[in-house]
């Protein structure tokens, strides 16, 4: 199977067991370095795809959460480089499909090439690129394509039509719709609107649609469970990490088990 459609896939099969699919969010390398493959194991064991951050100096797309923990795995001298050496000594272990959340620079300065390859090799599926418009997106999609990976386009509430249109025809995998037209992490939950966003994005798209921020809670991932085929949890598991506790125990209960 083409590697971006193990990520349809799995979202898919959640949806058949009647639960909306639960994509995780973490930062690599957070809290510690050495406890990294520990904590993705933890997270894949319970989520449908998980989505692995990239640390960036500036993640402008994130709110304060995400960039304590970028930054902080920074200082211990997480790099795309070390994460890829983690993945691959662990490649045949973790079944769940993988999605690379980064900003450009570190993936331009990787090599889009080289990107590719080595993401394959790893068991990553897809990349979700916050700071790359569509129209700058050819050189790495093409890398991507030609390997199978996932290009994964965002829409937000926002987004015109002819654009939703556009940028859901191009993406791969799984559409991510965001909920809020600001940053991760927010505290003012979840838009009133949110479901006719989100009914009509999924009537737009031909792959599954997953809606990420600002989902903190059980009836957070329930709301967007009845409009949307999966939920994205980020800054809510990064601070349970933040706090020390079992991340496992978050999402199990995020999705009533």
């Amino acid at each position: 199977m083409q590697a971006h459609k193990r990520i349809t896939a799995a979202i898919n099969a959640a949806n058949k067991d009647g639960r909306p699919a639960l994509v995780p969010f973490i930062t690599a390398g957070y809290p510690e370095p050495d406890t990294f493959i520990d904590t993705l194991k933890s997270v894949a064991a319970v989520g449908d795809v998980v989505e692995l951050g990239i640390p960036f100096s500036d993640p402008m797309a994130d709110g304060m959460t995400i960039q304590r923990s970028s930054f902080e795995a920074l200082k211990k001298g997480v790099s795309l480089k070390w994460i890829f050496d983690q993945l691959d000594s662990v490649s045949d272990e973790i079944d769940t499909p993988l999605v690379m959340m980064s900003y450009l620079n570190p993936l331009l300065a990787f090599g889009y090439d080289a990107l590719a390859e080595r993401a394959l090799a790893a068991g990553v599926c897809g990349f979700i690129v916050p700071d790359l418009p569509y129209e700058e997106s050819e050189e790495i999609r093409a890398a991507l394509e030609v390997r199978d990976l996932g290009l994964i386009q965002l829409v937000t509430p926002a987004t015109p039509k002819e654009r939703l249109e556009t940028l859901c025809d191009a993406s791969r995998g799984f559409v991510y719709a965001v909920t809020i037209t600001g940053i991760t992490g927010g505290g003012a939950g979840l838009p009133a609107d949110l479901a006719d966003y989100l009914d009509n994005v999924t009537s737009v798209s031909s792959l599954p649609v997953c809606a990420g921020f600002g989902i903190r809670a059980p009836e957070d991932v329930a709301a967007v469970g009845r409009h949307a085929a999966g939920a994205i949890v980020g800054s809510a598991l990064v601070e349970v990490l933040e706090r020390g506790e079992d991340p496992q125990a978050f999402l199990r209960a995020l999705v009533g088990e």
